[in-house]
């Protein structure tokens, strides 16, 4: 899909585009009737460079977006959410959910002038492997307990790849064995580290391979790279040589580099005819000009399934950015943290609401609120969604703390000040038996460039202090320039390097199908968010957060993650156990989820509802494959028109298999 560790800025100015790539519609009468007047030519903007094109390796959102458009996979995904052929035509799995076989179609590789490189055959897929493992992919965790022989070879216990379970059984038959039957398995076929990589041109072009050039890469996508000027400007052009050519309505694209400082200026450039499509911002003082002349234009995006989230610096080791003057305060910090009643006292005492409203304003805050790490509708659990079964587990959990709870999207299921003042009185009863003096300092770094994300912070602050009262609980805002705030929190490598005692700065969105996907961001051996929570991972050294880890029970969690994968021929039971999983991870208070990304007001020329959807995977965002610009602006009404009738379809798909798709 993407890099899943999210700067929460750049998705602030990013959210448009992925507005665009998901889709959001008119009937498609009228986006039919509408394409045959309407611009082949898609223009808005983009705020951070990519820096690579490996697509093999690289995670990174800011990377990942463009490259979807270079490059395709076995599966791609429909409108609808449906997997269907892409450089694959057919498929089949085994008997026992071990062997996976594709054959391909016939597809080209096109140069970055457009000429035709050569046929895409079975053995590029196993270059495109051998490449990401050899190169140590980013993305390798995604497949490397998947595929047989994988993890050895990554770990350097064999040398040769033939013993990987990935081989050309001929030309245009490729092979996966796995380790154990995976039903998401075929989720993971959209995801870069499983793309086809020719040979011939990867060793031609040697270190060179994947940079952030036009030329660095082959295609066997709808677009090809026109034009990449560092800060300036970013241009597709379409694939001449494309085998789905036809589904390919834009033929131009090109994004123009945007630094946020001056927000209304998309708005204006958008009614100019200069963009497609622009975010608008209701807490800016041009908007109320906007709603007059635009009102009925103004859309706002279907939530997706990227979680944000507040974490709790579990094992705090760098003190850059603080208000504590002694060391007795960062002590007491960390008891009060550690404590379960004190971190779910503060979560319950965070206004939402209030918190979303500095982005999307008061009309749309509701429209991206999120209560459990994992979209709610994600999978179905023996008949219904799998946010009522997390809620049925913690029922069991604690019947009284969670007797009304509910995790649905766009509504706050956690902002409780009367439960938030009960279980702080416990915490401060059972932490001044332990020494600790009130009021408990909580850091909150934030970078000073983004009026929005400051807002959010003072809110945040706000809510805590007037609820648990400021002689209890303070929140310090350590505003900071970008750079140190990024590498503080989103860039921080290890958990000692993560400055804060709670943060906003990342969140997650899934790589495949599976509840798993979210939450093993947190396994204590090897989550790949423990940075979060500033917790390493366990290696062959000392773990320093042991400790930690420890006294917030995280073993327990790591058995349940246990049980749960190991239930691979029921889904129903694996989806149960993992929800219960989910239910001890929002018991245990260690993060709050608060919102998602979509929910977007906006005005846009994008025919609704024409590009891929898909909760995971490459085509989460930013394919332009199959999208459509219409003439006029697309209003409220044919948005709502629209959406209904792509939820209908959807639902007809769902009884088909007998399952029940929930409205997000």
């Amino acid at each position: 899909m993407k890099y899943k560790k999210f700067a929460a800025l750049a998705v602030t100015f990013a959210s448009v585009a992925l507005l665009a790539a998901c889709g959001n519609s008119s009937s498609d009468k009228s986006s039919s009737d509408s394409s045959k007047t309407a611009s082949t030519k898609y223009a808005y903007v983009y705020s951070t460079d990519p820096d690579s094109f490996d697509y093999n390796v690289t995670m990174r959102a800011t990377n990942n977006d463009h490259t979807i458009n270079f490059e395709n996979g076995l599966l791609e995904n429909d409108k609808y959410g449906e997997l269907v052929g892409s450089l694959a035509k057919s498929w089949k799995v085994s008997d026992d959910g071990l062997t996976y076989t594709y054959k391909l179609r016939d597809a080209d590789w096109t140069d970055s002038e457009g000429n035709v490189y050569g046929k895409i055959t079975a053995q590029d897929f196993v270059t495109g492997l051998k490449h990401a493992a050899d190169s140590k992919s980013e993305q390798m965790y995604v497949v490397q307990g998947s595929i047989k022989g994988l993890d050895d070879y990554v770990s350097g216990k064999t040398k040769n790849f033939d013993d990987v379970g990935v081989k050309a059984v001929d030309k245009k038959t490729v092979q996966y064995t796995l380790n154990q039957p995976e039903s998401f398995w075929n989720s993971k076929t959209t995801y870069g580290i499983l793309f086809p990589v020719n040979e011939k041109f990867l060793k031609q072009k040697g270190k060179d391979y994947g940079k952030a050039t036009a030329d660095s890469i082959l295609y066997s996508g709808p677009y090809l790279l026109k034009n990449f000027t560092a800060k300036s400007v970013l241009e597709y052009t379409a694939n001449p040589n494309y085998w789905d050519k036809k589904h390919v309505y834009i033929k131009d694209v090109k994004f123009t580099f945007y630094d946020g400082k001056n927000p209304d200026e998309l708005y204006k450039k958008f009614e100019a005819g200069e963009y497609s499509n622009a975010r608008v911002f209701p807490n800016l003082p041009g908007y109320d000009k906007i709603k007059k002349d635009s009102g009925k234009n103004i859309i706002y995006s279907m939530q997706t399934s990227m979680t944000f989230n507040m974490t709790f610096n579990l094992n705090r080791g760098a003190y850059n950015l603080t208000s504590k003057k002694t060391d007795k305060a960062k002590e007491d910090t960390k008891k009060a943290i550690l404590n379960k009643n004190f971190r779910l006292a503060v979560q319950k005492s965070i206004d939402k609401n209030a918190y979303a409203a500095q982005s999307v304003g008061k009309d749309g805050s509701n429209k991206i609120l999120r209560n459990s790490l994992t979209v709610p509708s994600f999978v179905n659990v023996n008949g219904h969604d799998y946010g009522t079964e997390v809620e049925n587990q913690l029922k069991k959990l604690n019947s009284d703390l969670y007797s009304n709870v509910n995790l649905a999207d766009a509504q706050d299921g956690t902002y409780n000040k009367q439960q938030a003042k009960e279980l702080f009185k416990k915490a401060k009863e059972e932490l001044e038996a332990d020494g600790v003096a009130f009021p408990v300092h909580l850091d909150l770094p934030q970078s000073e460039t983004s009026a929005t994300l400051v807002n959010q912070s003072k809110s945040l602050k706000k809510s805590v202090e007037s609820v648990l009262g400021k002689d209890n609980v303070v929140v310090d805002l350590q505003l900071t320039n970008d750079d140190e705030y990024q590498n503080v929190t989103y860039y921080a490598t290890t958990g000692s390097a993560s400055d804060f005692d709670i943060s906003t700065a990342t969140g997650w969105g899934p790589d495949y199908d599976d509840p798993s996907s979210y939450l093993e961001i947190y396994n204590p051996a090897n989550g790949s968010q423990l940075t979060t929570l500033g917790l390493e991972a366990t290696g062959e050294g000392q773990d320093i957060s042991a400790a930690a880890k420890k006294a917030v029970g995280l073993d327990e969690y790591a058995d349940l993650l246990k049980k749960a994968n190991a239930i691979t021929d029921d889904n129903n039971a694996r989806y149960e156990a993992y929800a219960k999983a989910e239910a001890w991870l929002l018991d245990a208070g260690l993060q709050l989820p608060i919102q998602s990304t979509g929910g977007s007001p906006s005005v846009t020329k994008l025919v609704p509802h024409q590009g891929a959807f898909a909760y995971s995977g490459g085509y989460s965002s930013g394919s332009y494959k199959n999208l459509r610009l219409q003439d006029k602006p697309v209003t409220n009404k044919e948005f709502v028109k629209s959406r209904k009738a792509w939820l209908q379809k959807r639902e007809e798909i769902a009884k088909k298999r007998r399952i029940k798709i929930v409205q997000v």
